[in-house]
This record gives structure tokens, C-alpha cells and sequence, in this order.
């Protein structure tokens, strides 16, 4: 509450007690609220409320990563909201604190983007080169420790991603960076999927743009060639071209193509060929023995 009446002006008040079913009442008064460039920091500072009691609460849990006391729920998962539809849970262990996001998309596309990068973000983890950041799994089933957790916070079509901070991470002013990657998380996987996506757009458009292109130059090659052949029947006939409409062109084109594949077609003739076939390749004729009777 201290931490709030520090950030909050004058133009903001405390009501107590909450209302029912909140845990903090805000009281504005907009007569107080400056005008001009003042205004825009009044705001930002209001704006802001809900992360700095959020931001409080998870320093706290952080600050006793190494605590021994279990009075405080071992293994109890707890759940925080920053963003609306989107709450991320803190589960306390020995040694650590673990954070599991369960992550919803709306877009297929974007299930399979996300999907990759959190597979490639749990490559790069278990490399030597960040063996010092916290360790992130990614699972499409949620973990042992959310067992007994509403459903709909469960359902998700995106997996879920966790995170063990343990005390290395929230030394002296790794605290405020840890707390400020947890609490945005979800906007950054999401400002990823999203450039990702435009990225492959532009690497599409572009390589259509490039075909077409190509179409458009073997077409006007045609055109050219076309010019060329008319120019040299002007200059041959006198001027007077010949010009043969789409229908007749179209089945002089067709006697054509039937005139090659009939080509194709006809057998291949061999000198000798026919009298070797009918001495060696052909199949003799067996009488049986044998006689048979009709029966009636």
C-alpha cells in the first residue's frame, strides 16, 4: 500500500475499506489532473497501479527463493493475473521458484510459430553459452503441479512454458529484471508471433512479386518475337501480311501436335523382322491326347 501511495498523485485517494471482492479502491479526481505534458505522466503513473501490486507480490515470493519455512505453501501453485485472460502461476520449491504459463492463441498459424520458438528457446537454454539464465521447459500438457487448478485456466491450445528462478537470478538488481520478464512475457511471445508472421508474409508477397515478374518479361518476349516475324512478312510481301485469326491458328497448332504424336505412334519398321516372328516367336500348338465326351 506504501509502495502505491508513492507512486499515485494527488489526484489519486485510497479508499478504504476496498470494495467487495477487490483488493484495492482507487478515487480519482480529475479537477486535480494538470493539463499539458504533466497530464501524460498523471496518467502513465495511474496506468501503472495494477503492475507495481503485481510486481510487489512477486518480489516478495522471489525474495524468499532460499527460505526454509513451508509455512508459506510448498509446492502450492499461485496464481497472478497482469494481463486479462492470461494468468501465469508461481509455484514455490526447494532451492527455486518455478513460473508456469499456459499459452492460448487464436490463430492455428500462430500455435505452430509459438511452438517453434519454444522449442528453439529450450535448445538454446541447455546450451553452455546460457547455462546461467533460468531453465525453460515447454510441454503441450500441464505440468504435476497444476493438478487440482480450474479447468478453463488449463485449457490451452498452446502448451505451457515454465521457468525456474532460483537465487542466482534475483541477486541485487536481477531482481527487477527477472520480475519485469516474468510480468511481460506473454506480450513478448506474442510481439514475436506477430513479427514472424509478418516476416513470412513479406518473404511470400515478395516471391510472388518475383514470378509474376518473370511471367511478365517472357510475355513481353513473346510480344517481341511476334513483332519481329510480322515486320519480316511486310518486308517480304510488299506490305501485305497474312494474318490468321485465333480460330485457325488454333487448329493449325492442333493438326500439328495430331501430326507428331501420330509420328510417334507409328511402328517402327525392322527388314526381316516379320519372317523371324513367325519362325521364332510363335507359340506352337499342343493337341491333347486325350479325347473328350460331351455330357448330357
Amino acid at each position: 500500500m506504501q509502495m502505491v501511495k508513492q507512486v499515485c498523485s494527488d489526484a489519486v485517494e485510497i479508499v478504504e475499506p476496498a470494495k467487495e471482492g477487490y483488493q484495492l479502491t482507487l478515487k480519482l479526481n480529475f479537477a486535480k489532473v494538470p493539463i499539458g505534458k504533466d497530464s501524460e505522466k498523471v496518467i502513465t503513473q495511474i496506468s501503472s497501479v495494477q503492475a507495481v501490486i503485481l510486481s510487489s507480490q512477486l518480489k516478495e515470493m522471489l525474495r524468499t527463493v532460499n527460505s526454509q519455512d513451508t509455512s508459506q505453501g510448498m509446492n502450492k501453485p499461485i496464481k497472478l493475473v497482469y494481463h486479462p485472460r492470461e494468468p501465469f502461476y508461481v509455484i514455490r520449491q526447494p532451492q527455486k521458484i518455478t513460473a508456469v504459463f499456459p499459452m492460448r492463441f487464436r490463430e492455428h498459424s500462430d500455435v505452430i510459430i509459438a511452438t517453434a520458438f519454444f522449442q528453439e528457446l529450450m535448445d538454446v537454454g541447455s546450451s553452455e553459452k546460457w547455462a546461467k539464465a533460468p531453465p525453460c521447459t515447454w510441454s503441450p500438457i500441464p505440468p504435476p503441479e497444476l493438478r487440482g487448478e480450474p479447468l478453463e485456466d488449463l485449457s490451452t491450445n498452446g502448451g505451457f512454458v515454465s521457468f525456474d528462478i532460483s537465487s542466482r537470478h534475483v541477486e541485487g538488481k536481477k531482481l527487477d529484471k527477472t520480475v519485469w520478464s516474468l510480468l511481460n512475457f506473454y506480450a513478448y511471445v506474442k510481439n514475436h508471433v506477430k513479427c514472424t508472421r509478418g516476416f513470412i508474409q513479406r518473404r511470400m508477397q515478395k516471391r510472388l512479386e518475383s514470378l509474376v515478374e518473370v511471367l511478365h518479361e517472357e510475355k513481353l518476349e513473346e510480344n517481341g518475337n511476334v513483332k519481329k516475324v510480322k515486320a519480316h512478312a511486310e518486308s517480304r510481301y510488299g506490305g501485305k501480311l497474312v494474318r490468321l485469326s485465333k480460330p485457325k491458328n488454333f487448329k493449325r497448332r492442333c493438326r500439328d501436335l495430331i501430326r507428331k504424336i501420330m509420328q510417334i505412334r507409328f511402328r517402327i519398321k525392322i527388314h526381316g523382322f516379320r519372317h523371324f516372328r513367325r519362325r521364332w516367336l510363335t507359340i506352337p500348338k499342343f493337341s491333347s491326347p486325350m479325347g473328350y465326351t460331351k455330357l448330357e
